[in-house]
């Protein structure tokens, strides 16, 4: 039997839904195995073909989507044609709400999100593509190890003309803060302490407040290229900025901030977006 391997493929960024933490926003490294015959050329398969492949699998069926455990307690999950929503109840008695085209989620089975779920899917996905010397898959989905501080956020971006404009969709994300060219990681903790499991929206795209059960709540809804999104969540799992919340904001949004409780210092802000990519500020 001969292997071919490629690792750090590619990353899923991604948001799940999970009972206890809320929206939680992810990035899995994706390493895959194929196991198979020999073709003509002496290969498993063509290293190019296997990225294009596989890349294309993923980006449609998991990267940037909300992904659901179908089995999570409390989950409600309707379809309306190309629409879905979704209501799910939290431990701590607050409700996430979700209306997006049903391209936006994806569900799986399970009481939790697992990576081994998230696999199989994927290899299942991948057998019906692969040419038929390929008798054998493993993906492998991991996350990127981090040495400091780092936190999981969810967010949309409407005017996005990709899949970004999902209203949840995430990431897992290190922070590098610097004070006049030194690593201040009690600013690093700080912030990533205030944006663990965090929403960050934008304060036009709320279109309700509202309290129930004496819970408050931030509604918010846009109309983007693939449709209408809507998501409702409690006002304790959200941070609201002026701005769109991309990178380059984000960034420029948490440079500002530490710029204010340190005006005689100079300010760098690195903000990743997932894995190895994000957006530097300074101030």
């Amino acid at each position: 039997m001969n292997h071919l391997f490629v690792d750090n493929l590619t990353v899923i960024d991604f948001a799940y839904l999970d009972h206890h933490r809320g929206l939680v926003g992810e990035s899995w490294i994706v390493d895959v195995m194929l196991a198979g015959e020999l073709d003509e050329q002496g290969m498993v398969f063509d290293f190019g073909s296997v990225k294009r492949t596989i890349k294309r699998v993923i980006d449609e069926r998991v990267d940037h989507r909300l992904v659901v455990p179908r089995d999570q307690a409390g989950l409600q999950v309707r379809e309306h044609g190309d629409r879905v929503e979704l209501e799910c109840p939290l431990s701590d008695g607050s409700v996430i709400t979700h209306s997006s085209p049903v391209e936006a989620v994806l569900l799986v089975g399970g009481r939790e999100v697992l990576p081994s779920a998230v696999s199989a899917l994927l290899q299942d996905e991948l057998r019906a593509v692969l040419p038929g010397n390929v008798i054998g898959i493993e993906v492998h989905l991991r996350e990127e190890e981090i040495d400091g501080p780092y936190y999981h956020y969810v967010h949309g971006l409407k005017k996005h003309l990709g899949n970004c404009q999902r209203i949840a969709h995430g990431h897992r994300s290190r922070i590098q803060i610097q004070r006049n060219h030194a690593r201040d990681q009690q600013l690093e903790r700080e912030w990533a302490r205030r944006w663990q499991d965090i929403y960050i929206g934008t304060e036009e795209d709320i279109s309700a407040r509202f309290v129930e059960d004496e819970i408050n709540y931030v509604s918010f809804t846009y109309e983007a290229n693939q449709g209408e999104f809507s998501l409702t969540l409690s006002a304790n799992r959200v941070y609201l900025m002026e701005t769109d919340t991309t990178v380059e904001l984000i960034a420029a949004h948490l440079a500002d901030a530490c710029k204010r409780s340190h005006s005689d210092d100079e300010i760098r802000v690195k903000a990743f977006e997932g894995v190895g990519k994000g957006a530097l500020a300074i101030r």
